[in-house]
């Protein structure tokens, strides 16, 4: 069961057919009418806006593009274009991305992406960080290619767990370890179930939060922590139904591919039109909104260790992203010895500041190796 397979993207046109007659008949949601606003600034008739969620006329214009526009063949070409293979591994089907770098000494380096986006994330950067790095990029568990799920317990702890497998099974005795999203979940339980073959891990995020020890901060951490409060006011709600009842949900993501497109869009909508609808058609394609949820549901019942990583650490926080507090940080992670943020970019760094998230992972690892 641990043999390697060769794998290439090759969707049937039968399901792109299908997709297609689903977009030509959308039963739109129903929203608030427009409503006239003077405010000194805007005049006249105002839908609106994403303090509901995501608006109408935002759906609206990206499955007009969807439709009429988009090329999932052009994207699954630059998907096959690289590499790519099958495992199994616990139990579980594993497609994975694997690039080798022309340089026989490169450091090798496995990057886990985030939800709702897929190994499409890592995609822009593959050129870039193949210079210095042989690189594996995994889907997570439940996601895309490697779903969907057929067991419980796929949580952050048994895909790190996996991972160190993933990267015995293919040689690798010494490794890096990047992670974004969920992948910054990842990345440090990979460092610390797997110590001694695990150089540093790099991310994007450390979800460090307060816990009642708030005495003694700053005006400028007070802000964050307000920061922080607002965004899981305003930005969690897909986080807590997916990490109660996911399946709630799934349903209707797996009826309508119009629904998975909306619900991928709050997250994925600062990125490209091409982006967010290449991973809401392979999360659509694959059938995975399910099982890529219960990833959430997995991860918030399980036990966590109290204990802090010990595998040195670096961040590159982006300017439009959850930033945390270095104290609270360094509670969860013994060993941070690279701390950066930059005054640009967001969650999603692949797509809005690529150039600056190469460089930081290539001088974090660069420093250790």
């Amino acid at each position: 069961m641990t043999e390697i397979k060769p794998f290439r993207s090759d969707v049937p046109q039968t399901a792109l057919d299908d997709l297609a007659d689903r977009l030509a008949r959308v039963r739109w949601a129903e929203e608030l009418p427009r409503e006239e606003i003077t405010d000194g600034i805007q005049r006249g008739p105002v839908a609106p806006g994403w303090e509901y969620g995501v608006p109408g006329e935002h759906v609206r214009r990206l499955v007009d593009y969807w439709r009429d526009g988009y090329s999932w063949r052009k994207w699954e070409s630059a998907l096959n274009a690289h590499p790519q293979f099958t495992t199994e591994i616990d139990g579980q089907n594993i497609h994975f991305l694997h690039v080798r770098s022309a340089r026989p000494d490169a450091t090798p380096l496995i990057l886990t992406h985030g939800w709702p986006n897929s190994v499409f994330e890592y995609l822009d950067v593959i050129e870039p960080l193949s210079a210095d790095f042989h690189l594996v990029i995994p889907s997570l568990p439940g996601f895309g290619f490697s779903g969907p799920t057929r067991e419980r317990g796929w949580n952050r702890h048994r895909t790190a767990r996996a991972w160190a497998e993933l990267m015995r099974r293919l040689g690798y005795s010494r490794y890096g370890a990047h992670g974004n999203d969920a992948g910054s979940f990842v990345a440090p339980e990979l460092g610390r179930i797997d110590p001694s073959h695990v150089i540093g891990v790099h991310v994007t995020q450390l979800f460090s939060f307060p816990s009642g020890d708030l005495d003694g901060l700053s005006e400028q951490e007070l802000q964050y922590i307000q920061f922080l409060a607002q965004f899981n006011d305003n930005m969690s709600g897909y986080a807590k139904l997916q990490q109660t009842a996911p399946q709630n949900l799934a349903h209707a993501l797996a009826d309508s591919p119009v629904g998975q497109l909306a619900w991928s869009s709050q997250l994925l909508a600062a990125t490209s039109d091409d982006h967010l609808l290449t991973n809401a058609t392979l999360y659509w394609l694959t059938n995975t909104s399910a099982s890529s949820a219960r990833f959430y549901y997995e991860d918030h019942h399980a036990e966590h260790p109290t204990s802090p990583t010990t595998a040195p650490t670096g961040l590159a926080s982006f300017a439009h992203d959850f930033t945390p507090l270095r104290r609270f940080a360094e509670r969860d992670h013994a060993n941070i010895v690279s701390w950066n943020e930059y005054d640009r970019g967001g969650h999603w760094a692949t797509q809005d500041a690529p150039d600056l998230l190469v460089e930081d992972i290539r001088s974090f690892f660069g420093k250790l190796a």
